[in-house]
């Protein structure tokens, strides 16, 4: 077998292998816990062009592959005041490999307004352990404030650790 032939099989093996090692990990019954960050000029909006922001969040699958997720979210613009962003979504982790596609209700504090903004977002959880993922995703917050100035779509990267049932259990 030539040596081009040997790494499309391992390839393939390694993709299959994260398809089933993805496929425990969204099940009912299981807890999320997630950081991300904005930085370096990741998102734009009509005010700012670019921001640093740090986000938290946690959740809980109701469902095979529903995730319902709260967030808290802090961003500082240059020359803008901060932004505290507080969030409630859902996310559907599409045929178990790790692609979702999420919804938000976001309700943002600024020193000079608050706004109501919905949100989208797509993304892919790459498994880099058994339970923890780097997770990358595109998203976009439409203002019902001032759509040309507060709307958002940016990249925000994140970390996410996916939580069994029984993992912190005391062993007698």
């Amino acid at each position: 077998m030539k040596n081009s032939m040997k790494k499309k099989i391992a390839f393939l093996f390694a993709a299959l292998m994260m398809t089933v090692v993805a496929n425990a990990q969204f099940e009912q019954g299981k807890g999320y816990l997630g950081a991300s960050a904005t930085s370096l000029d990741l998102s734009y909006s009509g005010i700012a062009k670019g921001h640093f922001g740090l986000g938290a969040r946690a959740g809980y699958f109701l469902a095979d592959d529903w995730l319902a997720l709260g967030q808290l979210d802090y961003q500082k613009q240059k020359d803008v005041p901060y932004k505290l962003t507080l969030g409630a979504g859902m996310r559907y982790y599409i045929v178990q490999n790790g692609l979702y596609m999420g919804a938000s209700a976001l309700f943002k504090h600024a020193k000079d307004y608050n706004d109501f903004l919905p949100s989208i977002q797509i993304g892919y959880a790459f498994f880099i352990g058994r339970t923890v993922t780097f997770e990358p995703e595109l998203f976009y917050e439409h203002s019902f404030k001032d759509h040309s100035n507060y709307s958002t779509a940016g990249i925000r990267v994140g970390v996410g650790v996916y939580l069994f049932k029984d993992q912190y259990k005391i062993k007698k």
